[in-house]
C-alpha cells in the first residue's frame, strides 16, 4: 500500500511508537520530494513557485526538503500551476498534505525538543533499519531509565529536575520501537563507553545488563568496537544511518551535534558511511563475543 492510499480512518497523530504507519516527518518528505519533481518536470524555478503560494526561495527549499508542513491551500495552487490537471492524483497528493500536517506522538515533548531533534523522532519511527556508532554513550534506545537520566543530567546541567524528567521520558518513550519486528536495529558501540561509569557502578552495571537482554532481541545486532582493535575509520564520531520502506526517500545520514545535527542523503555521502559502517561491522567484535566481553566488563565494574 502506498503512502497515499492508506486507510481515511487511520490516525497519523494518533499512532504510538512502534507501530507500521509513516511518520507525518516521512510524509512531508514523500509530498516535498513529489512536488519538487512535479515542479522541476514543468520547467518551473523554485522562486517562481514560491512566489505562487508568497514563499521565499528558501521556505521552497525547506518545504520540498519536508523540513515543514505544506497547507493544503498551497499544495493546490502548486499543482496547479504545475499543470496537474488529473483529480484522482490532485487527491491522492492533498489527502497525503493533510496527513503530513498532523502532530505525532513526540509533539507533546515539543517543550522540551529542539526543532532539529524532532526531526530525527519523526523520521526514527518510520524507518525499517538503523544502523548507528556510538562513541561515548550507550545508543538512547538501548539506555536504562537511570542511565539515560544521568547522561541527560550531563548534557544538561542547567535544567531543572522536572525537565530532566520530561527529557528521560521522552526517551524512554522512543523505546517502544523495540516492541515491534521493526525497525531492525544494528549498533556498534565503542568499548570506551561502556567503561565510562554515568550514574555510578550500579547504574552502570545495570546498563550494561541491559544490553544483553536487548542483544537477545531478534531485531537486534549489537557489536563492541574493542579497545585493542587501535584505530578504525569511524574514529571522527558517532553517527546513524536511517533506511526506509518508501522508494522515495534516500538513505539518511545523521550526525549530532551540541547545538544542531546534520542530515546527510545526497547518495555519495551517504554511500561512504554505509561503506565505514560495514568496516565497522568488520573490525568489530562479533555479536556473540561482544556479549562475552559485556560480561567481563560487568565483572569488572
Amino acid at each position: 500500500m502506498s503512502i497515499v492510499e492508506q486507510p481515511g480512518d487511520q490516525s497519523v497523530a494518533e499512532a504510538s511508537p512502534g507501530e507500521p504507519v509513516s511518520s507525518p516527518t516521512v510524509l512531508r518528505m514523500v509530498l516535498g520530494g513529489q512536488l519538487r519533481r512535479l515542479r522541476e518536470a514543468a520547467g518551473i524555478p523554485s522562486d517562481r513557485a514560491g512566489y505562487e503560494i508568497r514563499a521565499s526561495r528558501s521556505k521552497m527549499s525547506r518545504l520540498e526538503n519536508g523540513r515543514v508542513s505544506f497547507k493544503e491551500r498551497d499544495v493546490a495552487d502548486l499543482l496547479t500551476l504545475y499543470g496537474v490537471t488529473d483529480e484522482k492524483q490532485r487527491e491522492q497528493m492533498l489527502a497525503l498534505a493533510r496527513s503530513a500536517s498532523s502532530q505525532g506522538w513526540w509533539s507533546k515533548y515539543d517543550d522540551v525538543m529542539p526543532d532539529w531533534f524532532e526531526t530525527y523522532v519523526g523520521l526514527e519511527q518510520a524507518t525499517t533499519l538503523i544502523r548507528s556508532y556510538e562513541l561515548q554513550f550507550v545508543p538512547g534506545l538501548f539506555q536504562t531509565e537511570e542511565y539515560a537520566r544521568a547522561v541527560t543530567a550531563l548534557g544538561h546541567r542547567s535544567a531543572s529536575p522536572a525537565e530532566i524528567e520530561r527529557r528521560v521520558s521522552l526517551r524512554l518513550k522512543r523505546q517502544q520501537l523495540l516492541s515491534g519486528p521493526e525497525p531492525r536495529i544494528w549498533a556498534v558501540i565503542d568499548e570506551s563507553a561502556l567503561r565510562r561509569p554515568l550514574g555510578g557502578r550500579d547504574v552502570m552495571r545495570a546498563q550494561l545488563q541491559r544490553l544483553i537482554e536487548v542483544a537477545e532481541l531478534p531485531q537486534v545486532t549489537l557489536q563492541i568496537m574493542p579497545f585493542d582493535s587501535g584505530g578504525h575509520s569511524a574514529a571522527g564520531g558517532s553517527f546513524a544511518i536511517l533506511r526506509f520502506a518508501e522508494p522515495d526517500l534516500p538513505d539518511i545520514v545523521y550526525i549530532e551535534q551540541l547545538t544542531g545535527a546534520l542530515y546527510l542523503d545526497r547518495h555519495e555521502e551517504t554511500d561512504h558511511y554505509r561503506e565505514v559502517m560495514n568496516s565497522l561491522s568488520v573490525e568489530a567484535e562479533t555479536p556473540a563475543d561482544s556479549e562475552k566481553l559485556l560480561r567481563t566488563i560487568i565483572l569488572a565494574t
